[in-house]
This record gives structure tokens, C-alpha cells and sequence, in this order.
């Protein structure tokens, strides 16, 4: 039992879970497709056989499992769930503490080419002590064991976790759900959280249905642009929200028989939420793109992690007003709109950048980490 224990982990996935991987892969029965669509209907076919290869055939898991076992990493139980974290501490003890939350497709992985940057900086002053959560529902945190494992619960037991590891003011950063996450932790524990900062941010930070034709009318062109993506993902890229949001449990056998059927239903969305056109190689390192993708199909937890999305469009919880002070960085295709954005959250800065894009850790770490240095510098 781990309890309220705080114990030691590593990454250790058993040789036959990686045989077992390669024989599901060269068992495939692979689809029919309409010829000449390219992406339109999703992931092309001879896209896919393609990966599939590269991740059977020329993959290395043990390299990447290694790196993340060059960090400390613990397990903890937390209002029943257990929950897996990476603690990395500055070699500067002035440090400010910093919750790194990833979203989803995302795993702690995606984090990796940030962690040094932001323990051991050029400035000590700029330097933070990271701690880097798998959310309950997944990665090496696992299923969690009841539902209800929505936003603001998740955000509970980080105010926790933080607290069991000593440290009484701390920071928070996310993307995606952890732009979700970050937020609802200034709002329940505002004694305790410094400052947050996102990107990657929608709930919270863009229009909760139809904006009024005279607010359209003063709207940028940046703004109006943002809205026509928004438009867009809600007619043409939001089936996976959908599914996911209201038949988690459907979904979950494909994707936990079929490391094709999991292939594809993650590397559509870095195709689709990359800031470059084109491959998701273009924007991301391909072996980092199937190592995150690994740790879903390892964990078993690809049903489990879309409880999220379930628990976000049940839960009946719409963002309150927070105090905190916040920071946005939106990168290349982020559609977080600032005049939305302030109704329920205390922007003090807002940075657009034509660079990277959803996966910001991973296309333009130099960029993230130099925008959440130039944040919390004056805050410590």
C-alpha cells in the first residue's frame, strides 16, 4: 500500500511488453481507404504502415525509458488515486518550486527537453525545482480507481502534493488540460500558488459559446482569426472530443487491443496541432512522438486518460473568477483569446508567438522556457 507514503519509482517495462508490442504491430489488419484525400478523413494508410515500422522495427523504448530514469521519480496516494511524479531539484537552493502539468495526448515525456533549462540556468535566479505529475487516469499513474476525476479535483490533490513535499508557495504551468489544471489550483488554493502560467489554454480562455455580432465587430484580426479556428475545430476536429467526452469506455477496448488503432488516434493529433504543416515530424522528433505514445500503450491507460474529457463535459463546473495572476503564451495555432481570457482569469502578461504550437515542450522548448523565466522572474 502506498497511502500518504511518498515512495521511490523507475520506469521498468517488462521485455515481453515490448515483444508483445512488435507482434500486435506486424499483426495489423490494416483498413481500406479512399485514395488521394491525404488527411482529410484522418490518418492516411501509408502513413500509418510507416510509423507502425519505424515503431516495431526501428524504435528504441530502452533509450527513452533511460532518460527518464535519469530523474527522481515517486509514487503517492491521494484521495484514493495513485499518482506518479517526477521531483527534480536545482542545484541552486533559492529555486522556485514549479508544477509542470502536462495534457492530453501528453505524458510527463513531452517535459524532457525543458527539465534542464529550468532546473540549472545560466542565472541562478531563474532557476526553479520542477515537480512534474502524471495526472490520475494516466500514464505511470495509472487508472484511478472511481470517477470524478475531473479538473478541479485533480487540481485538490496537486494542492496536496505540494504540501506533503514541503513546499508552502509554489508555481504552476500547463498546456492543454494542464492549462485547465494550473488555473483551477489558483482558484482552491490561492494561499499557496504564486503565479501560473499556460499555454496551449481553451477552457477558460477563449468565448463559452456564440460571441455577439457587436463584440465580433471590435475584434482584431489576430482575434478574428483565432475565432475562425475555433469554428473550424468544432465542426471538422472535435470528433475525438466527442467520443472520448461521452463513450470513454467504447473507445478504450479499440484502443487497448490495437497499438495501430492507438498510433493513429494520437499522431492525428500531432499532425493536426503542430505548428508547421505538413508531417508531425516537421515539428516534433518522431522517436519522442512514439515515446509518449508508448507510455499510453505500456500503461494501458489510452480508456482510462479520455475519462477527462468525460468527467470536462459532466462535471457542470464552469471556471470562477481567479485573483492569481496569470500568463499566457500562445503559441503558432493556440486559440486562446485575451478579452475572453480576462473575464475569468487576472492576465498580467499575454505573449503570441508564431513559432511551435500545441506540443510547446517539445516543438520550441528554447521558447517556452525562456517566456516562463521572463514571467516568474519578478514574482519570486
Amino acid at each position: 500500500m502506498i497511502d500518504s507514503d511518498i515512495v521511490p519509482f523507475r520506469v521498468e517495462i517488462p521485455e515481453r511488453e515490448l515483444t508483445d508490442l512488435r507482434r500486435r504491430l506486424a499483426e495489423t489488419r490494416w483498413p481500406a481507404q479512399i485514395p488521394g484525400v491525404g488527411w482529410d478523413r484522418g490518418v492516411p494508410l501509408d502513413y500509418l504502415k510507416d510509423l507502425a515500422a519505424h515503431w516495431k522495427q526501428r524504435f528504441d523504448w530502452r533509450l527513452w525509458e533511460k532518460r527518464l530514469n535519469e530523474y527522481p521519480q515517486f509514487l503517492t496516494e491521494i484521495d484514493g488515486a495513485r499518482v506518479h511524479f517526477l521531483h527534480v531539484r536545482s542545484p541552486h537552493p533559492e529555486a522556485m518550486p514549479l508544477l509542470m502539468l502536462h495534457g492530453w495526448p501528453g505524458s510527463v515525456l513531452e517535459f524532457l527537453e525543458v527539465i534542464e533549462p529550468l532546473i540549472d540556468p545560466d542565472d541562478p535566479a531563474d532557476a526553479f525545482d520542477l515537480v512534474i505529475p502524471s495526472h490520475p487516469n494516466f500514464g505511470f499513474s495509472g487508472p484511478a480507481p472511481d470517477s470524478g476525476w475531473d479538473s478541479a479535483r485533480t487540481a485538490r490533490a496537486y494542492a496536496e502534493l505540494m504540501r506533503r513535499l514541503g513546499y508552502p508557495r509554489y508555481a504552476a504551468q500547463g498546456g492543454d488540460f494542464g492549462a485547465t489544471i494550473a488555473p483551477d489550483l489558483g482558484r482552491l488554493d490561492p494561499d499557496h500558488v504564486l503565479a501560473v502560467h499556460v499555454n496551449a489554454a481553451t477552457f477558460g480562455f477563449m468565448p463559452f459559446g456564440a460571441v455577439p455580432d457587436d463584440v465580433a465587430a471590435t475584434m482584431t484580426d489576430l482575434e478574428r482569426e483565432r475565432l475562425v479556428s475555433i469554428e473550424r475545430f468544432m465542426a471538422e476536429g472535435s470528433g475525438y472530443f466527442r467520443i472520448q467526452g461521452t463513450r470513454p469506455h467504447t473507445l478504450g477496448f479499440a484502443l487497448a487491443d490495437s497499438p495501430a488503432g492507438q498510433l493513429a488516434w494520437i499522431a492525428e493529433k500531432f499532425q493536426e496541432w503542430t505548428g508547421k504543416p505538413g508531417l508531425p515530424e516537421d515539428s516534433v522528433d518522431r522517436d519522442h512522438m512514439l515515446a509518449d505514445i508508448s507510455v499510453y500503450w505500456f500503461t494501458n491507460t489510452a480508456g482510462s486518460s479520455a475519462q477527462m474529457y468525460y468527467e470536462s463535459l459532466h462535471t457542470g463546473n464552469y471556471p470562477t473568477r481567479s485573483r492569481t495572476p496569470t500568463a499566457v503564451a500562445n503559441f503558432a495555432g493556440d486559440i486562446a483569446i485575451r478579452r475572453f481570457a480576462e473575464q475569468v482569469n487576472t492576465i498580467v502578461r499575454w505573449t503570441d508567438y508564431d513559432v511551435g504550437g500545441h506540443f510547446a515542450a517539445m516543438e520550441a522548448p528554447a521558447t517556452l522556457v525562456a517566456d516562463i523565466r521572463a514571467f516568474f522572474r519578478d514574482l519570486r
